[in-house]
């Protein structure tokens, strides 16, 4: 099962997630976000969406929308947005 193990805001509605399998990529939420429906409309705050944080894995609000894993794993591999994270030297 993957987890993600690390989450950093970079601009707009987009996160950057680390998963335990060693893989990373940024997430865009705008598409997602723009549905405007009563889990997602509170997050057109920039502040508001910059809140999230993650428990047992996944990524979360504290208004109590989230998102699995597996599920945004799933979706930044199909878009060939999911790379491996570089080694630290």
């Amino acid at each position: 099962m993957i987890k993600i193990v690390h989450a950093r805001w970079i601009k707009d509605q987009q996160i950057a997630l680390a998963f335990s399998d060693g893989s990373e990529g940024v997430y865009d939420f705008a598409s997602l976000l723009a549905l405007k429906t009563p889990l997602t409309q509170p997050l057109q705050d920039i502040a508001a969406f910059q809140k999230f944080f993650l428990e047992l894995g996944a990524l979360c609000w504290p208004h109590g929308l989230e998102f699995s894993a597996d599920k945004l794993h799933a979706d930044l591999l199909a878009s060939s947005l999911l790379h491996q994270a570089a080694e630290a030297a």
